[in-house]
């Protein structure tokens, strides 16, 4: 990280990791314990004490990246998986493939160095659209002004005679928009996080500047990157917009306040193995299957319990579902009891025979068996090792044709 002598200590994720009491300074433990570990479970903090044999014990909860702490200390939580693939994970679940200049650049040996590179395609790619003019668009307005613009509202005129100024309602045409509002912010969320080291971050600063001079700073969260309207005059930003969204998923407000305070980078890759999984279904499925991501279910007539589904595949020409898909970032010996009663009542209420579980590594001791309803419960396993794409094309053949 790009700190003054960072103090780091190395995890991996899942992994406990053992320290001696002076190796972490007590109020730095509890930091990482009351906004990490109690508050959302990102890591789990065990204190020294007789059952640790005095010895700090801290184990990664399935998030990668960076945690800075107070007085310098950083912990760096390494993934299992290889950077390369979660490059390709990335490619998937957040639409990158649609830059054409990722092709050649997945030399990436760390998340700071996939962090940085990211980074620096969504700094250039800011650059190149400020260069040929930022998107503009008309906003309605209401000001009072000196002279008349657009339609003056005559009711209020007529209800404050004593205001020399006319109240009016126009259209202006600006580039202070959300889509240039969602690039500065994020631009400036990525300038704080201080990951990206000295040879980048100037490119970052620089496409900050040139955006901030036509924008306001306005704080937007990964959702607001979604479900967005394009047209052939920005169609440009909706790669960028994708970036953002990775970016705002995973940068997060620290537990230390102020603009000049470092922002922790934690990728939760339970969530990119499901939105992974999820984008890599829809575009090799057969033509005769629609796959559905987060697909609600509400119990009760005003909808009070709701549940959503990671995925359930249909079939497009009956229209109805076949089977329900749960992804599982974790690597039990056996598919544990909640899990399975989980599955089997998605199935129930999508009125389907067949439930799968999706591990990302093969189970000690796989589930393949029937219940008492004639629901076919099953594990398997869409691997993150080595080709991720031959393992799906592997996990594709079990899942829709067996």
């Amino acid at each position: 990280m790009n700190n003054a002598n960072p103090e780091i200590r190395e995890l991996t994720e899942y992994k406990p990791q053992y320290f001696q009491r002076d190796d972490i300074p007590y109020h730095v433990g509890e930091s990482l314990y009351q906004y990490y570990g109690k508050k959302d479970n990102k890591v789990d903090v065990e204190f020294p004490s007789p059952r640790t044999d005095g010895k700090w014990v801290i184990t990664p909860q399935g998030w990668v990246g960076y945690i800075p702490l107070p007085e310098g200390m950083t912990f760096y939580i390494k993934p299992k998986v290889e950077i390369e693939n979660i490059f390709r994970m990335l490619e998937y679940a957040y639409n990158l493939k649609s830059f054409r200049f990722l092709e050649g650049q997945v030399d990436c040996q760390t998340i700071e160095d996939l962090y940085e590179r990211l980074a620096n395609i969504l700094a250039q790619g800011v650059l190149s659209r400020s260069r040929k003019g930022l998107y503009r668009t008309y906003i309605p307005k209401k000001k009072l002004l000196s002279y008349v613009r657009g339609r003056i509202e005559v009711e209020k005129t007529i209800r404050h005679p004593w205001q020399v100024k006319p109240s009016c309602h126009f259209k202006q045409h600006t580039t202070d928009i959300e889509e240039n509002q969602i690039l500065t912010w994020t631009l400036s969320q990525i300038a704080r996080s201080r990951v990206c080291s000295a040879l980048v971050m100037p490119t970052i600063r620089q496409a900050y500047r040139g955006i901030q001079r036509y924008t306001t700073l306005v704080p937007f969260t990964s959702q607001d990157c979604q479900s967005r309207s394009y047209n052939r005059l920005n169609e440009d930003y909706m790669p960028l917009h994708a970036l953002c969204r990775f970016f705002l998923d995973h940068c997060g407000p620290s537990h230390e306040r102020g603009e000049n305070k470092t922002l922790p980078f934690l990728v939760n890759m339970a969530r990119l193995y499901e939105l992974f999984v999820a984008e890599w279904l829809k575009r090799h499925l057969p033509e005769d299957y629609e796959i559905k991501a987060q697909e609600r279910l509400e119990i009760g007539s005003e909808g009070n319990i709701s549940f959503n589904i990671d995925l359930v595949l249909y079939n497009v020409a009956q229209q109805r579902a076949i089977k329900v898909l749960d992804t599982k970032y974790k690597a039990p010996v056996r598919p544990s009891s909640a899990d399975v009663q989980q599955a089997i009542a998605y199935a129930n209420m999508k009125q389907c025979n067949e439930a799968i579980l999706i591990y990302p590594q093969e189970l000690a001791e796989p589930l393949d068996e029937v219940v008492g309803s004639g629901i076919r419960v099953r594990s398997l396993t869409f691997s993150l090792n080595n080709d991720i794409e031959q393992n799906g094309s592997g996990f594709l053949e079990q899942s829709i044709f067996q």
